[in-house]
Formats: structure tokens, C-alpha cells, sequence
């Protein structure tokens, strides 16, 4: 006997594909949150900490040269005194200075040259 060509299964195989593309574009949104939302949330989330740890470290060290200003000026006597004057806020600056310098040789430095990575 000939087998008989029936279209039911064309219906079915249009259910299956409508199905099949549904899932791919389930999985498809999946993917993109994965791989581009989250990790977006992960820098941004980084960066607000980072930014908050600057501003605070920014203020600490201002703070730090304001101290040693006014220990400069007030605790060394009169060494300080007459000409000298200007001598606190040249040590200051200086001091500041260094630390912009370290801080910016921290930044700059490659990822494996600290003290445990070789």
C-alpha cells in the first residue's frame, strides 16, 4: 500500500517552529541580560565604590596637609619666623606633591609588578 501524504503534520511542524522560535527568543534575552546588563551593574557598582573611596581618601589627605601645616607653623617655634615664613606652605605643597606622586605611580603600575605578584 502507498502511503498516504497527510498535511497534519505541516500544521504540527508550524506549532513546533512558533514554539522553538519563542524559546530562542527567551534564551536569546537570557543571554543578552547575562552578558551585558549584569556585568554593566557589576562596573557600575564598582565605580560608585571607587568614587566614594576617592572622595574620602581626597578629603583625608587635605585634612592630613592641613595638620601639617598648622603643625608647621605653630610647632617649630620661630624657626619659621620673619623671611621664613613662606617656608610651612612650600613643605606642604611638597607633601602633597609626593603623595599625588605615589598615588599616581599606583595607578600607573602594571597589575603583576606589586610586591607578591611576579
Amino acid at each position: 500500500m502507498a502511503a498516504t501524504a497527510s498535511f497534519e503534520p505541516m500544521a504540527e511542524d508550524r506549532h513546533g517552529t512558533a514554539a522553538e522560535l519563542s524559546e530562542l527568543a527567551g534564551l536569546l534575552r537570557r543571554y543578552v541580560m547575562q552578558e551585558t546588563l549584569e556585568p554593566l551593574k557589576r562596573i557600575g557598582r564598582d565605580l560608585a565604590f571607587g568614587g566614594a573611596a576617592a572622595v574620602t581618601l581626597g578629603i583625608g589627605l587635605v585634612l592630613l596637609l592641613v595638620g601639617l601645616l598648622r603643625a608647621l607653623q605653630s610647632e617649630t617655634g620661630s624657626v619659621f619666623a620673619g623671611e621664613w615664613s613662606w617656608a610651612p606652605y612650600f613643605l606642604t605643597v611638597i607633601a602633597g606633591a609626593a603623595a599625588l606622586g605615589m598615588a599616581a605611580a599606583m595607578l600607573l603600575r602594571s597589575p603583576g609588578t606589586g610586591a607578591r605578584g611576579k
